[in-house]
């Protein structure tokens, strides 16, 4: 019987906060909430921001606003008026012959053919040399773009654990795992003994490596400017590392990891594997996630030659007329209108996937069912990064799936979609056209399609991940985030059966069964989630256990509950705690138990058992008898 992978815990950051128990989601649609709900997420968002308490409550909301979700780059990340980077010069001496003084210790190991050295005393040189000297100018320039979707201003996820240099995909790796652990409110040393140790496994990356100065950008960059190597740079610039991260210091996992890349979908693919894994019994315990760090000169620059990003300047086009002398940073993302670009984002999003019957034993808040995630690619291609046909396949096997499990009647219905919606003008009629013609083959008259990159701009790995904990949010609070930062749909996208709203969606209770969750990436990454609300789930999980089975699970539930709210107080009142255990519980032989059937360590209170039959030994006995 195959298992249902369920959502148990989820947490990270974005530019709209704080992921747990939707305090990110609620950014999104602030004014549409309740005013008790909108207080709660401006106070999640004080603390993270770590705001003085003091200031006056229409101030504070005002901070707030003004530095959450896509804005202009704040010199918190790097200056966006100057760059630092290296102009070629070339000098020349005016006779011809060209001369300068350095200090004697600065000359190069090899000195170069044709210089001439002349000791001057105080341990300086005169150099002269024929012809010209090429040399890098240490200068500056103004980035072409501007806007991102920074991370709440005043958070910095070091400031919460012993970072000790990394790179700042990897702090947030920590930071989004621990807070998705903690969101669960069952201790993880309950969950390590309910199961073996070889039954939890890690499923989490980045598309991009860590390109910072601590990772690869560093590595790189450090003899071409004059400086040394460090000995972390290569190692932690890894594009496994979440996962590494995540096993060795937050969940101290001796189970599988399972790093998967795939561009702008890779959340996607990490969750792919967690799934298989879990509905296959391989895996109990899966920690999905992606965490990336994409606002930095470097990154940035490479997509703006691309084309791919949404400059300063062709933001002011889209809004000639109106008398604008800056671009709309706030609006630089407009999915499926008149757009330039894609606006690059910050971010790191975990969930926790148990199997149904584990999350039933120990209680867990079920807050959606993952059971399935298509991948396809996109066959022959003109440009790698140019779309193609894989992308129809995912979505339509996503859609066809969740039919097959919610009815065809409530897949017309009671689904709605999460799109990739990027802000690029191919973007906008390329999956515009896949999600109309899959929604006129299943039936489907009026899709309701959200856009969140409209807010937080795109987390590149982390993307599909902000896509997942937002359709959480949807469920909860019974709102579809609208398309607010257009005024418009572009002729050519594709809407004949698609309903894309340009303000927030108001939905019934328990009106939505199923999200389609849809990423694209260079290279013909493709994958679409088929994703399950709470409230189906529950159906699902009560017809398969049995009410017995149910009513036990509520009260054991309870618990859970009350202990999860308990770290969200905390985080209220900025007291918020990371899990992060450097050198604790660290393993060694003699902390084994070898045995011939099966291996205990220490620490855990199940064995790793070890396999003693294989499917294969009836293909032997079929050859012996023939």
């Amino acid at each position: 019987m195959s298992h249902l992978p369920v959502v148990v815990g989820f947490g990270g950051v974005n530019p709209a906060g704080r992921s747990s128990f939707h305090h990110g989601y609620r950014r999104l649609v602030l004014d549409a909430l309740p005013l008790a709900a909108q207080q709660r997420t401006l106070q999640s968002l004080a603390a993270l921001m770590g705001m003085d308490e003091r200031m006056p409550e229409a101030e504070r909301r005002q901070h707030i606003l003004a530095h959450t979700l896509i804005r202009k780059i704040e010199s918190a990340a790097f200056d966006v008026e100057q760059v630092a980077w290296n102009k070629r010069l070339h000098l020349e001496g005016g006779a011809g012959q060209f001369e300068f003084v350095t200090s004697a210790k600065q000359l190069p190991e090899c000195v170069p053919e044709g210089w001439a050295l002349r000791d001057i005393g105080g341990g300086k040189v005169a150099v002269t040399l024929d012809g010209g000297l090429d040399m890098l100018l240490p200068t500056h320039r103004k980035m072409d773009v501007s806007s991102a979707g920074q991370l709440p201003t005043g958070f910095d996820p070091s400031n919460y654990y012993s970072a000790r240099n990394h790179p700042r995909g990897l702090q947030l790796s920590v930071f989004g795992a621990s807070d998705a652990l903690q969101s669960m409110g069952i201790d993880w040393d309950t969950v390590r003994a309910s199961v073996h140790p070889d039954q939890i496994s890690v499923y989490a990356s980045s598309a991009m490596a860590q390109l910072d100065d601590a990772g690869f950008g560093g590595l790189l960059a450090a003899r071409a400017n004059g400086g040394r190597v460090s000995s972390k740079q290569l190692a932690l610039g890894l594009a496994d590392m979440p996962a590494d991260f995540v096993s060795a210091y937050v969940l101290g996992n001796v189970g599988g990891t399972g790093p998967s890349l795939g561009a702008c979908a890779t959340f996607f693919y990490n969750l792919r594997q967690a799934v298989q894994d879990i509905r296959s019994g391989a895996v109990r315990v899966a920690v999905v996630g992606a965490a990336e760090a994409g606002i930095d000169p470097r990154v940035m620059d490479g997509y703006a030659t691309m084309g791919a990003l949404a400059t300063d300047a062709d933001l002011l086009k889209l809004d000639a007329g109106s008398g604008r002398s800056e671009a709309d940073y706030r609006r630089a993302s407009r999915p499926f209108s008149s757009n330039c670009g894609f606006t690059i984002a910050e971010a790191s999003q975990f969930v926790v996937l148990f199997d149904d019957a584990l999350a039933l034993e120990l209680g867990a808040q079920v807050h959606a069912a993952v059971p399935e995630v298509f991948v396809n690619a996109d066959g022959y291609k003109k440009s790698i990064s140019s779309p193609g046909v894989g992308n129809y396949l995912t979505v339509a096997k996503a859609t066809s799936a969740a039919g097959a499990i919610i009815g065809e009647h409530a897949l017309k219905t009671r689904s709605f979609v999460q799109a990739h919606g990027t802000s690029t003008p191919q973007n906008r009629v390329s999956e515009s056209h896949i999600l109309n013609e899959t929604a006129k083959a299943f039936g489907i008259e009026r899709w309701p399609v959200a856009a969140i990159k409209a807010y937080l701009g795109h987390s590149i790995g982390a993307a599909s991940g902000d896509q997942l904990v937002s359709s959480l949010g949807i469920w909860r609070d019974n709102i579809l985030p609208g398309i607010t930062t257009i005024d418009h749909i572009a002729d050519d996208v594709q809407r004949s059966n698609l309903h894309l709203p340009m303000s927030h969606l108001e939905l019934e209770e328990d009106s939505m069964d199923a999200a389609i969750l849809n990423a694209k990436g260079f290279g013909g990454n493709n994958a679409s989630v088929c994703l399950l609300s709470p409230q189906f789930t529950e159906r699902l999980l009560r017809g398969r256990h049995g009410s017995h089975a149910w009513k036990g699970y509520c009260e054991r539930r309870e618990e859970s509950v009350a202990q999860a709210n308990a770290y969200d107080e905390a985080a209220l009142r900025g007291e918020l705690s990371v899990r992060y255990q450097f050198g604790e519980g660290v393993l060694e032989s003699d902390d084994l138990d070898i045995q011939a059937d099966s291996i205990g360590i220490a620490g855990w209170l199940k064995r790793v058992e070890l396999p003693n039959t294989s499917p294969y030994t009836s293909w032997l006995a079929s050859e012996d008898a023939q």
